[in-house]
């Protein structure tokens, strides 16, 4: 039995004692509550998404909400980049770009995956480029930033080889605007096989290169063991039974100095100088030998800073996400039955956004069959979470005669 089945129908289905063999433990002993099961924390739901599932999310101070829809899992016919208006997704920045239609690859939207923020307010996204069922087209990787005060793209920079392998999934990215004339763009591909690296882009000329793709720091763990949903899921290159991958989860310091990342099968979290890896000069054994092994972090697939360099992170084995503060130490901040497969994360100046797309029940997990089951959210929680009101005596305000004696 799913353990969440298990939640759902406990309080209304009476056990019967007698119905248990003499020779078992009836597992019902009273203090031996599993607390990790219950849920945790106060969450928004922003909104409920039927058809496509959500991935990338960008909220912008005025409270715009844009959200990722992409095509590499199944081949929709929706947006692949909506805006949130009026409790409709409206293609975004336009019909032409985001919908499905007739135009070259290059010119159009075609799987958004990862997205963020700059910190001129820009949104920036990676187009994977890849439709279910097909390869990825000549243009259709790429990476985009859009200008939303004209709605406008200000930049479209196409991925091809050696950067891009037919094998790539460009899983998400992050932006600093502080290396290079323009900024220098860092992509996560994960890789639909077994060829993950980091990718480095410079803005101003388009010029990327792959790098540490032979590094443990970006490669998926071999013999990895998950626990999702009650039931034990291996990684298997050749039979995925889980999402897997290699680098995934990407963030970058406010102050654009450290690049934190880490492989989406795997349960550590590293980092790099945005500076050395911004260098075009500097090669895979001086990159190597500056990774910073930053310790244990749980199953995470997003990841993203607040402006406290506070690094909140998924964790798709617990139905969770976790803060990691400066001091390297784990905040519990949300844990509920409905966080399935948590992905894109992002923390505005108030609140963390996530996606909850349940891809471990696609078909390509669960020998053919899509346990999905919409309508799949978009949940929001306060960066600060508000102070409990007290009905007692300030006794602080008593003794100074203030209101409130």
């Amino acid at each position: 039995m799913k353990r969440r089945h298990f939640l759902q129908t406990a309080s209304i289905a009476p056990v019967s004692l007698a119905a248990i063999p003499l020779s078992a433990s009836p597992a019902l002993a009273a203090g031996n509550e599993d607390r990790g099961t219950s849920p945790y924390g106060v969450f928004d739901i922003v909104a409920s998404f039927d058809g496509p599932g959500p991935s990338g999310i960008v909220v912008l101070p005025d409270g715009r909400t844009f959200v990722g829809f992409p095509r590499h899992a199944v081949n929709h016919k929706g947006a692949t980049l909506g805006e949130l208006v009026k409790g409709r997704v409206v293609p975004y920045p336009s019909k032409e770009e985001s919908l499905p239609s007739s135009r070259p690859d290059a010119d159009c939207l075609v799987s958004i995956h990862g997205m963020t923020l700059d910190r001129n307010g820009r949104i920036w996204a990676i187009d994977d480029g890849k439709r279910a069922g097909h390869p990825i087209a000549p243009g259709a990787a790429k990476i985009v930033c859009i200008d939303p005060k004209t709605n406008t793209v200000v930049h479209r920079i196409i991925l091809k080889a050696p950067v891009l392998l037919p094998n790539s999934h460009m899983n998400d990215l992050r932006v600093s605007l502080s290396h290079g004339s323009a900024g220098t763009v860092f992509v996560t591909d994960s890789s639909f096989g077994t060829e993950p690296a980091l990718v480095v882009v410079d803005v101003a000329t388009g010029q990327g290169r792959r790098v540490l793709s032979q590094s443990k720091a970006i490669l998926p763990e071999k013999g990895f063991l998950a626990i999702i949903e009650g039931e034990p899921r291996q990684y298997l290159p050749k039979k995925p039974q889980l999402v897997s991958g290699g680098v995934d989860g990407i963030a970058i310091t406010k102050d654009e100095q450290r690049l934190y990342f880490a492989p989406l099968t795997s349960r550590r979290l590293y980092s790099l100088p945005v500076a050395l890896l911004a260098d075009p000069m500097t090669d895979d054994a001086k990159l190597e030998a500056a990774i910073r092994d930053e310790g244990e972090k749980g199953v995470a697939d997003g990841l993203d800073f607040d402006s406290h360099d506070r690094l909140y992170t998924t964790n798709y084995e617990h139905d969770c996400i976790l803060r990691r503060d400066p001091d390297g130490s784990f905040k519990l901040m949300l844990r509920d039955p409905r966080i399935l497969s948590p992905d894109g994360i992002f923390a505005s100046e108030t609140h963390v956004y996530c996606t909850f797309g349940q891809w471990n029940r696609l078909a390509s997990f669960n020998d053919g069959k899509d346990r999905r089951e919409p309508p799949y959210l978009l949940a929001r929680f306060p960066i600060q979470a508000p102070e409990a009101y007290n009905a007692l005596p300030d006794t602080a305000s008593i003794k100074a005669g203030t209101p409130g004696d």
